[in-house]
């Protein structure tokens, strides 16, 4: 069964009222290809959650940008996965190079939020990927194994799974990985699945790319075999989201 090309748009630390109505007008008016052709969900900042779901368009979700490692309870400051599931917010990123590196958050406390965030029933957006140095160094897949394996050690089921190769020195950079470095990561990357979880997950699971993608390179990058959809960054808060989304025909 083919993988469903998936889109996300994470939106970060950004936006006011009027900004965020503002994009979300621009996505509720877009023609994109049907749902049955590619998953949205956009990830706004956490006090915006409500709000856009309220107004989004019924075929795109929405997602939050983390959430707790465990129950709620004395942890000033920290969303939990209950919180999430209690407002009918779907989704979840969880791993993001930006927590990992500017929060400290090993791998396997991200294993941890993962496998916690689905026993709650969200859906999770994982993210794994390198920094220059270790690009540099011939340590890319060693590193995003690792970072895989500490998730794969928490998780017993990868349905709700989506797995998004981010390459540190790409993202927010303008640099860009190319076709065939994301496709050598994402193909070696489902190697791994297949010789570490199992056959079946290595073909269901999508691994979407993330890092400066944008309307003018989404097609060539969408084109490559093992490269499920993207994470947006900076782009998801402009018109050329629309055009990342409609990329997804590519695929046909």
């Amino acid at each position: 069964m083919a993988r469903k090309f998936f889109v996300g748009g994470n939106w970060k630390c950004n936006g006011t009222t009027e900004e965020v109505k503002k994009i979300v007008t621009m996505l509720n008016k877009a023609e994109v290809p049907s749902d049955d052709v590619v998953e949205v969900v956009v990830s706004p900042p956490f006090i915006f959650l409500s709000f856009v779901k309220s107004l989004m368009r019924s075929d795109f979700e929405v997602a939050a940008q983390n959430c707790w490692v465990r129950k709620g309870g004395a942890f000033t400051g920290e969303i939990s996965a209950e919180m999430l599931v209690n407002l009918g917010i779907p989704w979840v990123i969880l791993g993001h190079s930006e927590r990992r590196s500017l929060l400290k958050e090993s791998d396997e406390f991200v294993g941890d939020k993962v496998s916690y965030a689905l026993s709650q029933g969200l859906k999770v957006i994982a993210c794994v990927g390198e920094t220059l140095e270790q690009r540099e160094s011939g340590s890319t897949m060693a590193v995003v194994a690792a970072q895989t394996k500490a998730i794969s050690d928490k998780v017993s089921n990868w349905t709700n799974v989506v797995l998004a190769y981010e390459p540190v020195w790409a993202i927010g950079t303008g640099k860009v990985a190319t076709p065939a470095q994301a496709q050598e990561v994402h193909s070696d990357l489902r190697k791994w699945l297949k010789d570490n979880v199992s056959a079946e997950v290595a073909e269901s699971t999508r691994i979407i790319y993330g890092g400066s993608v944008n309307g003018a390179n989404c097609k060539e990058l969408a084109a490559q075999p093992d490269v499920d959809g993207f994470l947006v960054g900076g782009a998801s808060l402009k018109p050329e989201f629309i055009d990342i989304i409609k990329s997804a025909t590519v695929k046909q």
